[in-house]
C-alpha cells in the first residue's frame, strides 16, 4: 500500500480526461471572395495592426482616447486581474499552508483567601510555546487540486481573450461611428446646397409667375422642393448630434461634438482585403479562443468531479516546543510535534459524485456545441463583410455614374425651362432625383468604408498592440 501510494505520489497521477483540441474542418477559401481557390499569398488585411488601416489622424486619436478611457475596455481589463487573482487563490490550496503560533502566560496565584500552594510551588509563574502548524494539507495524489487549477487557468486566458475581442469590437465600432458621422457631414452638405439652389429658382420662378409667364402651380410646387430640402437639415442636424454622443460615450467622455479630419471622399485609400486562408481565422479571432479556453475549463472539471471518487488524503501537525520555564523553551526536553494523516473515502453519496460526474461532462458537451458555433458564426461573418466589400463597390460605381448624369440631366432640364422650350415639372423632377441619388452616393461610400471596417472585425484584426 505503502509503495503504491508513493508511486503515485511520484508519477502525478490526474484522473480525468486531457485536453485535446477538437478536429475542425475549415473550408478551402471564404465565401465571397470570388475565386474557388486558396490565395498563394495566406496574409491577410487582419494581419494588419489598427493604426496601419485607418490612417485619417483625427480617427486615430479617437481610436486611442477610446482604448485608455472606453467602460467596456476597463470592465475587461479589470476582469481579467480578477481572473488571475483567482488563479493564484486556487493554486495556493496545492501548497501546504504553515503558520507560526507563539504565545506566552504568566499566572499569579493568589495567597489571600486561605489558598495554600504546596511546597516549592511559586505563586507566579510564566510558561510559553512556540509552534509551528501544519494546517490540513491535502496531498493530491489524484489531480483533483491541479485540475482545478487548470481550470481557472483556462478562465484566465479566457477572459485576457475576451478583452482582446472588446479591443477588436471598440477599434471596429470608433471607426464605423467615425466614418458614419462623416457621411451624416456630407448629407448636410448636399442639402444645404441643394436647398440654396432650389432657393435661386424658386426667386425665379416668382418673378416669371409675377410677370405671368409661370403659373401658380409651378410657384407651388417650386416652395414644396424648398420647404423638403430644409426640413432635411435639421433632421441630418439631430443625427450629427446623436451620433457625436455615441463616439463620445465609446471614448467614455461625456456628451459633446466631435473634431473631425479629413472629409468622406478624402479619406485614404483603405489597404485591400486579402482574407488569407480559413484556418488561420482559429489562431487569429479571439473569440474563437476565448470558446476554446471555456472548453478547455469545462474539460478540466471532468477531472475534478472524478477524483471525489477516490480517498482524499489529508496532513495536519505541527512541531516546536512548549514549557512551564522561558529559559528551557528551545532545550530536548520542551520539544513537541504532532503528525496526523487522515484519509477519507466516500462509501454512499446517494449518487451524487455520480451526478456531479454526468453534469460536467454535459457542461464540456455544451462548450464544444459553443466553439463548434462560434467558428461557424465566424466564417459567416468573415463571408458576409466579404460579399457587402465586394458588392457596395459595384453599386457605387454605378452610383457615380448615375449622379453624372442626374447633374447633366437637371441642368439642361432647367436650361430647356428658362428657355421656353419645357416644363417646369421635368426640371423639378430632375432636381428631385438628383437630391436623392447624391444622399445615395454619400451613404455608399460609407458603406464601402464601413464593409472594409466589419472584414477586419470579423477576420480577428484589431487586437494587436
Amino acid at each position: 500500500m505503502l509503495v503504491a501510494l508513493t508511486t503515485i505520489l511520484v508519477l502525478g497521477c490526474k484522473v480525468g480526461p486531457n485536453y485535446r483540441r477538437p478536429i475542425i474542418h475549415p473550408p478551402d477559401v471564404f465565401r465571397g471572395t470570388g475565386v474557388d481557390t486558396p490565395p498563394a499569398d495566406a496574409t491577410s488585411l487582419a494581419d494588419l495592426k489598427w493604426f496601419e488601416v485607418f490612417k485619417d489622424e483625427r480617427l486615430q486619436e479617437l481610436i486611442q482616447t477610446a482604448l485608455r478611457q472606453n467602460y467596456d475596455l476597463r470592465d475587461a481589463v479589470l476582469r481579467v486581474d480578477a481572473a488571475r487573482a483567482n488563479l493564484g487563490i486556487t493554486r495556493a490550496d496545492q501548497f501546504p499552508s504553515i503558520d507560526v503560533s507563539a504565545d506566552i502566560t504568566t499566572l499569579r496565584r493568589s495567597t489571600n483567601g486561605g489558598f495554600l500552594l504546596p511546597f516549592g510551588f511559586e505563586s507566579k509563574r510564566t510558561f510559553g510555546s512556540v509552534f509551528l502548524n501544519l494546517l490540513s494539507f491535502e496531498v493530491d495524489a489524484w489531480g483533483r487540486l491541479r485540475r482545478a487549477t487548470e481550470a481557472v487557468r483556462a478562465d484566465l486566458l479566457l477572459a485576457e481573450e475576451n478583452r482582446k475581442t472588446v479591443v477588436t469590437t471598440l477599434v471596429s465600432d470608433v471607426a464605423a461611428a467615425y466614418f458614419n458621422l462623416l457621411e451624416l457631414d456630407m448629407e448636410l452638405e448636399i442639402a444645404r446646397r441643394t436647398l440654396a439652389t432650389r432657393e435661386d429658382s424658386l426667386r425665379l420662378i416668382d418673378v416669371r409667375q409675377r410677370g405671368g409667364v409661370a403659373t401658380l402651380l409651378d410657384l407651388r410646387q417650386a416652395e414644396q422642393l424648398v420647404y423638403t430640402a430644409g426640413a432635411t437639415i435639421p433632421d441630418v442636424e439631430r443625427l450629427i448630434e446623436q451620433n457625436e454622443n455615441q463616439i463620445q460615450l465609446l471614448l467614455g467622455l461625456s456628451p459633446g461634438a466631435v473634431v473631425r479630419g479629413l472629409r468622406l471622399t478624402e479619406q485614404p485609400q483603405l489597404p485591400s482585403v486579402p482574407p488569407g486562408l480559413p484556418s488561420s481565422l482559429l489562431e487569429r479571432r479571439p473569440d474563437i479562443r476565448a470558446a476554446e479556453q471555456n472548453l478547455v475549463a469545462a474539460n478540466a472539471l471532468i477531472g475534478v468531479a472524478k477524483a471525489a471518487y477516490f480517498p482524499q488524503i489529508t496532513l495536519t501537525g505541527f512541531l516546536g516546543s512548549e514549557t512551564s520555564q522561558l529559559s528551557d523553551l528551545f532545550t530536548g526536553p520542551a520539544r513537541a510535534w504532532q503528525f496526523v494523516p487522515q484519509v477519507i473515502q466516500p462509501i454512499f453519496e446517494g449518487g451524487r459524485i455520480r451526478s456531479n460526474v454526468k453534469l460536467t461532462e454535459a457542461g464540456r458537451e455544451i462548450a464544444l456545441v459553443q466553439y463548434e458555433r462560434t467558428i461557424e458564426t465566424a466564417f459567416r461573418e468573415v463571408s458576409d463583410a466579404l460579399v457587402q466589400h465586394r458588392r457596395v463597390t459595384e453599386i457605387r460605381t454605378q452610383q457615380e455614374l448615375l449622379v453624372a448624369a442626374l447633374q447633366d440631366r437637371s441642368r439642361l432640364a432647367y436650361m430647356r425651362y428658362r428657355g421656353g422650350v419645357d416644363t417646369l415639372l421635368n426640371a423639378l423632377d430632375a432636381d428631385r432625383d438628383l437630391f436623392a441619388a447624391e444622399l445615395d452616393l454619400a451613404r455608399t461610400r460609407r458603406d464601402e468604408l464601413q464593409a472594409v471596417v466589419q472584414l477586419y472585425k470579423a477576420l480577428g484584426g484589431g487586437w494587436q498592440q
